[in-house]
């Protein structure tokens, strides 16, 4: 699994993000609660812009850590990218009351070092 995340880390740097997201979905279904994974999945799916698919793993990272501000700025961009401004505003708040940057692109990253 280590080896797979490491992979689709690279596929993630050279901005393949869909292989990233195809190697990195399987890991998240093992292992629903790591966060580091979530988010880089949630990260793969935005850029490529499968956003459906973001919102949920964002929300699913919301729901992980729910004090991660990063975590609701980027559900709020996935419902913008969608056109959802009004679902998105909630979020959007929730991450500015927790101090999190609003941003127009979602390149911010937690590390597993991070986590721990």
């Amino acid at each position: 699994m280590y080896e797979d995340y490491q992979r689709a880390t690279m596929f993630f740097d050279a901005k393949d993000y869909i292989s990233a997201a195809q190697l990195l979905a399987p890991i998240v279904a093992g292992d629903p609660s790591n966060r580091a994974v979530v988010e880089l999945l949630g990260r793969a799916y935005f850029h490529s812009a499968q956003l459906g698919r973001a919102e949920e793993t964002f929300a699913r990272l919301v729901e992980l850590d729910p004090g991660n501000g990063w975590a609701y700025e980027a559900l709020a961009r996935s419902l913008e990218r969608q056109s959802r401004h009004d679902e998105a505003a909630r979020y959007r708040k929730l991450a500015q009351a927790m101090g999190a940057d609003t941003s127009t692109e979602i390149e911010v990253s937690v590390t597993a070092a991070n986590l721990a």
